[in-house]
């Protein structure tokens, strides 16, 4: 098995000078090359859903279970003005918490508020991995740049470039990516014979709010 962080994030490998449609999806194809796999099957969430859902494209990708992808919003522009700048937003208050980041995941209302962006249920997650997440989110010191890569490149995928199996996974309480609006390309367009599930009451990042429903979906 091999997870990997992705360029620009907390404990990945630094984005390039030059960025563009395909640098995240190059980094991860050499990841599985490394690794001697010549195809994988492949799950991501968010940004790392549509990574694995390239990879799909590329032909590098078994199967594919994409958690509430990114660039499944209707039309060809790219991160909208408001979820742009609820990332950049979000991103400076996650790094004023940190240094709080013990005592505030010390309490259950601790952990509900740290958390009520991407799950439902919290009650779960150990404190531990909360505080490790806001604290990556924290070092992603080239958030800015991947938030304006993500504005300007074109999110689409090429369904007649697609030939394995694709399941796409969407919890109905989604805040970053709702549910269905954010889905509205995949499920019309690029991929409406996918398997589609919907998760009802689950937020955005279904590994974390019902993971061992998730991790069934996923094997």
């Amino acid at each position: 098995m091999l997870a990997v962080t992705l360029p620009g994030h907390a404990g990945g490998p630094d984005l390039p000078d030059q960025v563009d449609r395909s640098t995240l999806v190059e980094s991860v194809e050499a990841a599985i090359d490394e690794a001697g796999f010549e195809t994988a099957h492949v799950a991501g969430n968010s940004l790392g859903g549509f990574v694995s859902l390239q990879l799909a494209e590329r032909g590098r990708a078994t199967s594919v279970v994409a958690l509430a992808p990114a660039g499944g919003w209707m039309g060809d522009g790219g991160l909208s003005d408001e979820l742009s700048e609820h990332f950049r937003t979000l991103r400076q208050m996650v790094a004023a918490a940190v240094p709080h980041i013990d005592s505030i995941v010390s309490t259950p209302e601790g952990r509900r508020r740290a958390t009520q962006l991407i799950v439902e249920n919290s009650e779960h997650i150990p404190a531990e991995l909360i505080a490790h997440q806001i604290r990556g989110v924290a070092a992603c010191d080239a958030a800015d740049r991947l938030i304006d890569l993500g504005r300007a490149i074109d999110w689409s995928i090429d369904p007649e470039n697609v030939e394995c199996p694709i399941r796409i996974v969407w919890g109905t309480s989604d805040r970053i990516l709702p549910w269905p609006s954010a889905a509205e390309r995949y499920r019309t367009t690029t991929f409406p014979h996918a398997d589609w599930v919907k998760l009802d009451g689950v937020g955005h990042c279904p590994q974390l709010d019902v993971p061992l429903e998730t991790a069934e979906l996923i094997a």
